[in-house]
């Protein structure tokens, strides 16, 4: 099995000992996508804003790895607050408007990672672009 790491230029350095993500024959798995800013690294004010930036990242990571958002199957989404998922909700379904909604899997946590609000992590195909 021939795995290939997934990075680039435009991409936040990675906050530990994990690749942006891992190509596997036709899919990508991408680590969660913390909404750092990569020209600034920091995060964005609330979750508005950090929930796009994820999503961002995500689609970069996707695009270096042959993917793109449409072709996403499953994500994931780590919330801080469940209170915020209609907000982030709204985002999501604007990042993939016009697309095949992936299988999502949305949920609380305790805490995220320099104190972030929101992280998603998706898998997809390579290259497929789904269709509705």
């Amino acid at each position: 099995m021939n795995r290939h790491v997934i990075s680039s230029e435009e991409l936040p350095a990675a906050v530990g000992p994990y690749s942006h993500g891992i190509r596997v024959s036709d899919l990508v798995f991408t680590s969660g996508q913390l909404p750092v800013d990569p020209a600034t690294g920091e995060f964005p004010q609330g979750v508005e804003a950090q929930a796009r930036q994820s999503l961002a990242n995500l689609k970069t990571v996707l695009e270096a790895g042959g993917s793109g958002m449409a072709d996403v199957i499953k994500t994931t989404v780590f919330l801080k607050d469940i209170n915020d998922f209609a907000t982030v909700n709204e985002v999501y379904a604007e990042a993939f408007a016009g697309m095949v909604f992936p299988a999502r899997s949305a949920f609380a946590v305790d805490a995220l990672p320099k104190g972030a609000l929101v992280e998603i992590e998706a898998i997809a195909l390579v290259g497929q672009q789904a269709s509705n």
